[in-house]
């Protein structure tokens, strides 16, 4: 059984993260625009309670997935900088 560097094991996890906090963020939005749309159509469907989650929830979801985006296209980069193999 071959074992995994340390920094693939990571990297896998922060992948995982960051997909997991799409969902989370692509679920809020959805969530968002049907709320929306029942408020055009006077039905409640939760866009209160949206709005008392986008602080501590869906603001903090949305700015981890930019972090995450930047950081992933910096490692990579730099990966590609390092990389001997001109492949």
């Amino acid at each position: 059984m071959k074992q995994t560097p340390i920094t693939q094991r990571i990297s896998s996890l922060i992948s995982w993260v960051l997909v997991a906090d799409l969902g989370l963020v692509l679920l809020s939005l959805g969530w968002f625009l049907v709320a929306v749309l029942g408020r055009s159509m006077n039905l409640d469907l939760g866009l209160d309670l949206w709005y008392s989650l986008w602080n501590p929830l869906i603001m903090p979801a949305l700015s981890v997935l930019m972090a995450g985006a930047i950081a992933s296209g910096i490692v990579g980069w730099v990966g590609r900088q390092f990389n001997t193999d001109p492949s």
